[in-house]
């Protein structure tokens, strides 16, 4: 092979080499920095030390909240606590959410709970909760029964599919179906790297029920949080790695179709609507470099957006509040509820602000 061509084999792959770079350091935001923007009467929820990754309101003011996430690559602060269910009642003032106890059967101490979705069946008002679980890194969905009055989920089902590679968030649509959004193809540690490099768009959306499981959406760089409108015709997906947030139209025999797109510019985490207004509550990761290379010296911040009016020609993105990592450190989901915001994090601590 001739010097000419060697060169220009290298500079070919040097060029390649820098361009990915770039856009790693762009779908991460390696130098994006934010202003603060602070909320009154924020109060950090006691008990909550290891994680809030995600939360789920009932109607009636009851919440689950999951805590405890262990998943590669993530900062854990207490690696070998198992994960649990806190139950808060945001009817009430105090804020010490209760660990819930499981059934006799579940393995609790492989529990690393991720998102989680409820489902209240409308025969006899009974509550099923659903949490993606991350035994040993690999996924499961696990399916619950809440007893309100000895406040215990009780067991009932584990599942496993090879759709189900590697869930991050759920929405229910029965006790035993739901829509699950895969933010990664590949499981190995160092090979999810090597896709998030490499930019590959191989991410997807999957429906699951016990007669069918098919992939229902794809083409996300990480797809993250999911969640459905107030009228059960749309399903919302967050992009983390494409900023993106991504409306599809649900149909009768569950498929999903693309309507629009949304590009934002945080690192979009958990998706919640809101059920009074329809509005969009996601919390993000304003810098992934610092949630991903945790640095105690240059905390994870957080950044909360609500989106207003997607499906109109000019939806309305506000940040409602930012936070350098001094009171909570790489936020992951936000929620609201009369006139509270609740932000939860992936490793971190859990605060309750007024909105007003």
């Amino acid at each position: 092979m001739g010097t000419l061509l060697k060169l220009t084999l290298i500079g070919i792959c040097l060029a390649f080499v820098a361009e990915r770079i770039v856009q790693l350091s762009h779908r991460l935001n390696f130098s994006r920095e934010v202003e603060p923007i602070d909320l009154p009467n924020c109060q950090l929820l006691k008990g909550i030390e290891y994680g809030s990754e995600d939360i789920e309101i009932l109607p009636n003011g009851l919440a689950f909240i999951s805590s405890g996430l262990k998943y590669p690559g993530l900062m854990n602060f207490a690696p070998e606590k198992p994960g649990e269910i806190f139950l808060w009642d945001l009817n009430e003032k105090n804020l010490r959410p209760s660990s819930l106890r499981f059934s006799s059967g579940f393995d609790i101490s492989t529990f690393s709970p991720h998102g989680i979705s409820t489902y209240i069946d409308e025969k006899d008002d009974t509550v099923y909760l659903l949490v993606v679980n991350h035994p040993h890194y690999k996924t499961t969905i696990e399916i619950f029964q809440f007893e309100e009055e000895e406040n215990v989920l009780k067991h009932l089902k584990t599942i496993k599919h090879e759709l189900l590679w590697n869930v991050n968030n759920i929405v229910a649509l029965g006790p035993e179906s739901f829509y699950a959004t895969n933010d990664y193809y590949f499981s190995d540690f160092t090979m999810r790297h090597l896709e998030l490099f490499f930019g590959l768009g191989w991410s997807d959306v999957v429906y699951y029920s016990p007669s069918e499981v098919r992939q229902v959406a794809s083409g996300f760089y990480s797809a993250n949080g999911i969640a459905m409108s107030t009228d059960k015709t749309f399903i919302y997906i967050a992009d983390s790695f494409g900023h993106t947030l991504n409306v599809l139209e649900k149909h009768a025999n569950w498929s999903l179709s693309p309507v629009k797109v949304l590009q934002l510019d945080t690192i979009l985490d958990n998706l919640v609507v809101d059920p009074n207004t329809g509005d969009i509550w996601t919390a993000g990761h304003p810098n992934g470099k610092k949630v991903l290379l945790y640095n105690p010296d240059d905390l994870s911040g957080s950044e909360v957006v609500r989106v207003q009016n997607i499906h109109s020609d000019n939806p309305i993105v506000t940040q409602v509040y930012v936070n350098n990592g001094s009171v909570i450190q790489a936020s992951s989901v936000a929620a609201v509820y009369e006139g509270k915001l609740f932000v939860g994090t992936v490793f971190h601590k859990a605060v309750y602000c007024d909105l007003e």
